[in-house]
């Protein structure tokens, strides 16, 4: 098929699974298609490892939306489809020129539309196309066209036609369609600009070889100076964080309990503080060792005591971890206490890159287009499981489980909430979850979203 063949074929679907339908279960088989046509279209020299893992993570993020259909897998859907697209025509192009790419065709996707020999064949429509074309499609247009100015123009020629409507949403096949089209053409017609192809090179992660002999970074201090100013701000900065360990941790873990309210201010404070610290010290790091530093014979001493502070930092980071431990068996199990693990385990993974750039003697540029992996992935997971109900079945064990709060502000425990609605004979509740169930059952099929499909009401429904 021809790239024209693959915009209609998905712009048709994109109105068919979403015409009078809610954003379910139809997202879900448009992304399994997208994935499918695009591993179809791809070519054999495009098919690489990071291709074939983003054709399963493709895969499975539409399945986890299907299943969820909340916004975290609508997040790795999109992400995932994307990343796909753009690896299946430029298999040597940077990560981070896929934002830019995307901008750029869709500020002129306008303007490459009417570019017809870009995506529309060049030679004449022959056959079933060109009848098709020339007896219904054009007619078509035209008497669309006309009708709608002579009815505007005559109440009794529009009175005409009154009388007869069709049980069509014209509205919002026309809106669909123009969506699916413009989905459709920036999916398989994006186009590259050359100025990105030719500044591919500086987000290598590895020096040139002209850029490995060391050199002063700046006029007004020679090497030597510059050397010196690192070792004396990591020594400093060293002891300033020792220091810091020592305090944090007495706060946290030796000072008097305080209520609740005040614990949950403090930890959030200071879970941030460690955050921008780590931030900081990761900048601090790829300021001094962005260039001829990597390669200076002489620099043993700067390279140690980086990786002594990058060290340190993950002692904090550990520290952070353990009292937002002991924060959730307190205070039971959040979204946003699960999400400082994962902010902090995102951390950590960023001072790990840290230390290999400073060992591989790898180019700042490393350390950002591996994070972005490393984000993308944590997308993925949050979107593959059920993190409302792991939340609702931890916080079930607990003598203060907050009923209300867990029934309106987590998502997908309706299945722990029922379990827990049958142990302490909670008829309310229990009638509450099942009218939800029933509702999202009962909405058309590629409107429903998987999750209500599997919980088996009628087991609730039994007598005591």
């Amino acid at each position: 098929m021809k790239t024209h063949h693959y915009i209609f074929l998905t712009a048709i679907l994109f109105v068919i699974v979403f015409y009078e339908q809610d954003v379910g279960l139809n997202l879900g088989i448009l992304g399994i298609v997208y994935a499918a046509l695009t591993l179809f279209r791809t070519p054999a020299k495009n098919k690489t490892g990071i291709f074939y893992v983003l054709f399963a993570t493709s895969i499975l993020s539409s399945i986890a939306f299907a299943w969820f259909g909340d916004f975290t897998s609508f997040i790795a859907v999109m992400s995932s489809l994307l990343l796909l697209g753009y690896k299946s025509k430029n298999r040597r192009l940077k990560i981070l020129f896929l934002i830019p790419v995307f901008i750029v065709n869709s500020c002129t996707s306008f303007c490459r539309f009417f570019s017809f020999d870009e995506w529309l064949p060049k030679k004449n429509f022959s056959g079933l196309w060109q009848k098709t074309l020339a007896f219904i499609l054009i007619p078509l247009v035209l008497v669309s066209v006309f009708f709608g100015i002579y009815s505007a123009g005559s109440d009794h020629f529009a009175a005409l036609f009154t009388d007869y409507e069709l049980d069509i949403n014209l509205w919002q096949v026309f809106c669909l369609s123009v969506l699916g089209f413009f989905i459709a053409f920036n999916y398989w017609n994006y186009a590259v600009e050359k100025l990105i192809y030719k500044n591919n090179h500086v987000l290598d992660k590895d020096f040139r070889k002209d850029s490995r002999i060391p050199k002063a970074t700046y006029s007004f201090l020679d090497l030597d100076a510059e050397r010196m100013s690192g070792v004396i701000s990591f020594v400093l900065l060293n002891i300033l964080l020792i220091f810091f360990i020592v305090t944090y941790n007495y706060e946290q873990f030796y000072e008097a309990v305080k209520t609740p309210v005040q614990l949950s201010e403090e930890t959030h404070e200071r879970v941030n503080a460690v955050i921008m610290s780590i931030v900081m010290a990761i900048l601090v790091i790829m300021f001094y060792f962005k260039s001829g530093f990597n390669f200076d014979s002489k620099a043993g001493s700067l390279k140690l005591l980086a990786k002594i502070w990058i060290f340190l930092n993950a002692v904090l980071v550990v520290s952070a971890a353990l009292k937002n431990y002991e924060y959730i068996v307190y205070y039971a199990f959040t979204y946003k206490r699960l999400g400082v693990f994962a902010f902090l385990l995102l951390s950590l993974i960023g001072l790990a890159l840290t230390y290999i750039k400073i060992q591989k003697q790898k180019r700042n540029i490393f350390l950002v287009n591996t994070m972005i992996w490393y984000f993308y992935a944590t997308v993925l997971v949050c979107s593959y499981f059920n993190w409302g109900g792991f939340i609702t079945s931890q916080n079930m064990k607990r003598k203060d489980f907050a009923v209300n709060y867990h029934r309106t502000s987590i998502s997908f425990s309706e299945k722990a909430l029922l379990k827990y609605a049958d142990e302490k004979n909670d008829q309310k509740l229990k009638k509450t979850l099942q009218d939800k169930v029933k509702n999202e059952r009962s909405k058309t099929f590629l409107s429903k979203i998987l999750y209500y499909q599997t919980i088996n009401i009628e087991d609730h429904e039994k007598p005591y």
